[in-house]
């Protein structure tokens, strides 16, 4: 990252605090520049989403060798989402840069970060939320990947898809993640999805927990750390179905 750019990212921080930023460094005639994106979060001073407009804009202009965002008051340290995002992306390298309060009271950067994927996985217990990256649905997933060597399939989805008027999203994928519906009365094995329906103005199913056998699941609740619970009471009355891993169909 030469200096042009290194200056044309901290400018863009420094506009856009306490808001995090984010942008693109592209590789455009030769040469790399900065490319700035909206941040499209619901809460952009507490994370990033990056505009798929801009960013299609940006890959127009040619290769995008990196992606950037700011921490507005932390460190320049990648955050539990910020790695997992990475692992995901395609783009081999991410730049942090940091920005706080100093002495006299200005807001200036105060640090530099840059790292790349690294075959990062969260770990179950105690992860951050980030709807679309750290959600229920990404947990369910890390599980089977970590614990039966399975990759079940991804699916996009936009926060709060749950109150579109339409969107299905468990519904309509289970069965090409794999998993056939055993409906709400069966008895639970281990590493049977559970899926709940919490607050869905859709009347859909909308939360997964995944079942750890003698009474306890793991799960992710919205803005929550993911946990550990005890499967029964309010969660068996939210039951819209037991989803069991049977395979892609080829």
């Amino acid at each position: 990252m030469n200096e042009t750019t290194k200056n044309a990212i901290a400018v863009h921080a420094l506009a856009e605090y306490p808001r995090e930023c984010c942008g693109l460094v592209v590789a455009r005639a030769g040469e790399e520049a900065y490319v700035q994106c909206r941040n499209l979060a619901e809460k952009p001073t507490q994370h990033f989403v990056m505009s798929p407009q801009d960013y299609a804009a940006a890959e127009d202009l040619g290769q995008v060798l990196a992606i950037v965002h700011s921490h507005p008051g932390a460190a320049a340290r990648p955050s539990m989402t910020d790695k997992a995002m990475c692992e995901v992306s395609g783009v081999e390298t991410w730049i942090i840069v940091a920005l706080g309060v100093q002495g006299d009271g200005s807001i200036a950067v105060d640090d530099w970060c840059e790292f790349g994927p690294s075959g990062y996985i969260p770990p179950l217990l105690g992860r951050e939320f980030s709807h679309g990256t750290l959600d229920c649905f990404s947990l369910c997933r890390d599980w089977y990947r970590i614990e039966r060597g399975i990759t079940v399939a991804d699916f996009p989805r936009t926060d709060k898809w749950w109150e579109d008027g339409t969107s299905n999203l468990y519904i309509d994928n289970y069965e090409k993640a794999g998993f056939t519906n055993l409906g709400p009365d069966v008895e639970p094995q281990i590493g049977d999805v559970l899926l709940m329906q919490i607050r869905s103005k859709n009347g859909v199913p909308n939360h997964a927990g995944l079942y750890l056998g003698h009474g306890v699941f793991i799960h992710h609740m919205h803005g929550q750390l993911s946990g550990r619970a005890v499967w029964g009471g309010m969660w068996a009355q939210c039951l819209r179905g037991v989803l069991r891993y049977v395979g892609e169909k080829a």
